[in-house]
């Protein structure tokens, strides 16, 4: 290989780490699952492509007329920033969003003053709904029971599908909208974590985040 060749390899390869790395920084992330909070759309050892640009900040209506921007919506698989720590990346579906009222009674959500129909993702394993007043635990009081309250300003309404195995919004309140850092879009590989060693999930490969 010539000096010239080399020297356009060089080139060739720096502009490729370059164009990686800017879009791991402002439009594709990846993100591990560590939890079965999003059981049964995302589970445990589940790796996840997250789109970090269509909830990116706009400054001028044309960017949000003509580039795919938009604010976090009712459904979507939201990755962010713990709010009691900020280094933590957590993983929620956004249900209620500024200025909306949300409310839980005996694990029904209701927003606006209408119930939600959460059957094509939430997951239940306690079929008993708790009122507010049946334990004097406040993680079973909320667990079934939160609200009627408004979202703040700027801020998101979130929880796990995974109902009684979730931290969310029902115990350490509401997602300040500068936290979110992007949707999860699609599964790209999957890894058992229960097996020793860990075995591949082929069929999780390819599944869309929703």
């Amino acid at each position: 290989m010539t000096a010239r060749q080399l020297r356009e390899l060089a080139e060739a390869l720096l502009v490729a780490v370059l164009l990686a790395g800017f879009a791991r920084t402002f439009l594709v992330q990846p993100f591990r699952i560590p939890s079965v909070s999003m059981a049964p759309a995302l589970l445990a050892g589940d790796h996840v492509i997250v789109n970090r640009f269509v909830f990116a900040p706009s400054l001028y209506a044309w960017e949000r007329r003509w580039l795919p921007l938009r604010e976090p919506a009712r459904g979507d698989v939201a990755v962010f920033r713990y709010p009691r720590d900020p280094r933590k990346p957590f993983v929620k579906r956004v249900l209620g969003v500024a200025g909306e009222r949300v409310e839980l009674r005996r694990g029904a959500l209701s927003v606006g003053g209408k119930v939600v129909d959460e059957r094509a993702y939430a997951r239940r394993t306690d079929p008993r709904g708790y009122p507010a007043s049946s334990r004097r635990d406040p993680f079973y009081m909320r667990r079934h029971s939160y609200g009627p309250d408004t979202v703040p300003a700027a801020s998101l309404f979130v929880l796990g599908d995974n109902r009684e195995l979730s931290a969310d919004s029902r115990y350490w309140g509401y997602v300040p909208r500068r936290f979110v850092l992007g949707r999860a879009l699609v599964v790209y590989w999957s890894l058992q974590p229960a097996s020793a060693p860990a075995r591949p999930r082929w069929e999780r490969i390819g599944r869309l985040a929703r």
